[in-house]
């Protein structure tokens, strides 16, 4: 059980926003983080790091009497707003100091004043966002319906720009896109009670076993220990 009493909130424009806390009496409580493409902006004690995209499970700790509120870009949004490729964030937690400079101080102090401190965070990250880049939106519909080969042609560019684009947006070239996508379309399907069976087939793998080996190189442990 997570006693962080995570909860995520629909916020349009992004995959979603979110809020956890830990009591000053608990302990520690570390939380295992999948894969799943996006970036998260993090506000947790007076600072906000940009976590993420993963490519595989990473440790966040949660320490007594924290507070975090914190935004998820869906995949290939995050650049534009941070200002920043997102092969440059991969694997990484990184203040966002370092790329807003003194502009993620004040934020980072306006949210911890703020009586809505997720609000505070949603409402500055919309401010920075533009129009949906149609290449994003290309690109994650066609790796879920066929080939990396078969998005290149649909887009009308190279294989080889196709790779060097989807590094700048996503963090992942297209067959890692294409894995992760995968594994999150899966998971949740097991996660709304499907058999693991039918939630391999209907997400895209071979069978089970092909779903089962994805799980323990994407998240590090059997899938029966994630569900």
């Amino acid at each position: 059980m997570n006693p962080t009493g995570y909860r995520e909130y629909r916020t349009p424009g992004l995959a979603c926003s979110w809020t956890a806390a830990l009591p000053p009496d608990a302990e520690p409580f570390v939380q295992r983080v999948l894969p799943d493409g996006c970036v998260d902006l993090v506000w947790a004690g007076g600072g906000i790091l940009v976590a993420g995209p993963d490519t595989g499970p990473m440790p966040a700790v949660v320490r007594p009497g924290e507070e975090i509120a914190a935004v998820r870009f869906a995949p290939g949004t995050a650049p534009p707003v941070l200002g920043v490729p997102a092969d440059a964030l991969r694997d990484g937690r990184v203040p966002l100091r370092e790329l807003w400079g003194g502009e993620a101080d004040r934020l980072a102090e306006a949210v911890a004043a703020a009586d809505d401190r997720r609000g505070a965070l949603v409402a500055a990250v919309r401010e920075r966002m533009g129009p949906a880049d149609p290449f994003v939106a290309g690109v994650v519909a066609g790796l879920a319906r066929g080939s990396v080969r078969g998005v290149a042609d649909a887009l009308g560019i190279g294989e080889r720009q196709l790779r060097r684009r989807s590094l700048a947006a996503f963090g992942y070239g297209p067959k890692t896109l294409q894995r992760v996508l995968r594994f999150q379309r899966a998971l949740g399907l097991a996660r709304a009670g499907s058999p693991l069976a039918e939630a391999a087939f209907a997400a895209g793998y071979a069978d089970q076993a092909h779903f089962a080996h994805e799980v323990r190189d994407l998240a590090g442990e059997p899938v029966r220990n994630l569900l």
